[in-house]
């Protein structure tokens, strides 16, 4: 079994990793943010490390997916690769921040690397407003999210709502962040357990 965990930046998705993935006995494929080089200088001057920043986020997923299609555990994942395309680089597009030759060579690669690539047998989005993902993201204090912008974020939600509505075709759970505080309140996190519980049973009746 594979799920993956979606959604913005500061939507609680490495917290909800690490519960689950204790809580069932998964194990965690994490989204490597702080290993790359280019993030730091990306958030303070974006139009010119956007490209370099999305490729080296594409190589390190092409790594980790490589070695969960090779995994025989049930996992869990931070963040798929799906979404650096269709919400990150297609964001940074829409804003000008990438130009259109390099938006087009970037799709390309990702065409070609993700070919074969399977898709999560649950995605479990986490959905949550500008000022809940601003409110988590100032408590968890990482110096360069603090240059983030609201209408980045907002641009972002938008295309993660379009992702997830119109594009992706898999199973989806949503969960409302603004109303779902899993960290703080235990019964809600207990819910959301039951919920993918739940969706694995019916997978598992279907196969």
């Amino acid at each position: 079994m594979y799920i993956a965990v979606s959604g913005n930046i500061g939507s609680g998705k490495t917290s909800l990793v690490e519960m689950l993935s204790e809580r069932l006995g998964w194990k965690a494929y994490y989204e490597e943010v702080d290993d790359n080089p280019y993030l730091n200088d990306f958030y303070q001057d974006m139009g010119r490390w956007a490209f370099n920043l999305q490729m080296c986020f594409l190589s390190k997923k092409i790594r980790q997916i490589k070695e969960i299609l090779n995994d025989k555990c049930d996992i869990i994942q931070d963040r798929t690769i799906f979404e650096e395309a269709y919400v990150f680089v297609t964001n940074l597009h829409k804003m000008g921040l990438l130009d259109t030759s390099d938006f087009d060579l970037y799709m390309e690669f990702f065409t070609l690397l993700t070919g074969e690539v399977k898709e999560p047998d649950i995605i479990i989005y986490l959905k949550a407003s500008v000022p809940t993902l601003v409110s988590q993201i100032h408590k968890r204090g990482r110096a360069y999210e603090m240059r983030i912008e609201e209408s980045y974020l907002a641009s972002l939600n938008e295309l993660y709502n379009y992702w997830i509505e119109k594009v992706y075709k898999g199973k989806v759970i949503t969960i409302d962040i603004d109303e779902t505080d899993f960290i703080l309140y235990d019964s809600m996190f207990e819910k959301i357990v039951g919920i993918v519980q739940s969706e694995i049973a019916k997978i598992g009746l279907q196969k």
